[in-house]
């Protein structure tokens, strides 16, 4: 059994299922490069890059077929690998998963074109007042890295994954919602949506309810 976690967060956060599910496999939970303990990006990656690192990881711990446990970020990385190889994972539960590019409203687009002009004259206040709170706390070097990630819509490698695929959305999550989720679901040809009391980390939330939900995917046909 594999964890992926989310962006800017570690191992760490799957604490209540991998002390869970370590008592029924051998589990494996990582820090993605560029977070946690792991060591800093040595360029700035693309999804494509982070999943060709997940692969070697694989390679080197010997992880055959495992169980695929992954939230938000952490699920771009697992479905841009499972679409290149779906032989690569079991079964694929992703939670709050990211990687889909709904269109952009008038007051996004607005809100871009904005940005590149102020960018033009005074590109230092640009860089602190506009983007996200999550975008503006990065470094130069991880900015680059995520304008690459946040700008590719995952949905053809999803469509390229067989594997059984259970998709776990809070309730309240306001990060991924569940329109994304259901875009997700359509494009995956095995998946199945189930709501989880919570937010964007609603498996750290509601751990228990979590886990039995996950128990029954897995035990499942």
């Amino acid at each position: 059994m594999l964890f992926l976690h989310g962006y800017l967060s570690n191992k760490e956060a799957w604490t209540a299922q991998t002390e869970y599910f370590s008592r029924f496999y051998r589990v494996t939970s990582i820090d993605i490069i560029g977070f946690g303990k792991s060591k800093p990006l040595p360029y700035a990656y693309s999804v494509d890059d982070y999943a060709d690192w997940l692969q070697e990881v694989m390679q080197a711990l010997k992880l055959s077929r495992p169980h695929l446990f992954a939230h938000s970020f952490g699920c771009r990385v697992a479905v841009k690998l499972s679409g290149r190889n779906d032989a690569l994972f079991n079964k694929m539960l992703l939670t709050g998963p990211a990687g889909i590019i709904r269109p952009r409203t008038l007051k996004y687009k607005a809100k871009v074109k904005a940005y590149r002009v102020i960018k033009k004259f005074a590109p230092r206040y640009a860089e602190t007042h506009f983007g996200s709170e999550e975008y503006r706390s990065l470094s130069p070097l991880m900015k680059e890295s995520y304008k690459k990630i946040v700008n590719e819509d995952l949905r053809p490698c999803a469509q390229r994954t067989t594997n059984s695929v259970l998709i776990v959305e809070g309730t309240k999550d306001a990060v991924t919602p569940i329109e994304e989720a259901k875009l997700y679901k359509e494009a995956f040809p095995h998946a199945e949506i189930i709501m989880v009391e919570g937010g964007h980390f609603a498996f750290a939330e509601n751990p228990v309810a979590f886990n039995l939900i996950a128990e029954e995917f897995l035990r499942g046909k």
